[in-house]
C-alpha cells in the first residue's frame, strides 16, 4: 500500500491534485504564523511530497 498513489482514480481531476498539494502547504504557513514550527515543518513536507508525487512525477494514463 502506497502512502500517496498518484494513479488512484480519486486524483484524476487536476483540481484535486492541486488542492492536495496546496492545502497542506497553506496550513503549514498557518502553523508557522502561530509559532508551531514542528507542525509547520510537518505540513510543509507533506505538501511538498504531494506536489512531487501528484504534479511533477505523475504519468497521465488517459
Amino acid at each position: 500500500m502506497k502512502i500517496l498513489d498518484p494513479n488512484d482514480p480519486f486524483f484524476n481531476k487536476a483540481w484535486v491534485r492541486w488542492a492536495t498539494c496546496i492545502l497542506p502547504l497553506l496550513w503549514g504557513l498557518v502553523e508557522f504564523y502561530f509559532d508551531s514550527p514542528g507542525w509547520g515543518i510537518l505540513f510543509m513536507v507533506a505538501g511538498a511530497y504531494a506536489f512531487y508525487k501528484l504534479i511533477l512525477t505523475r504519468v497521465d494514463n488517459g
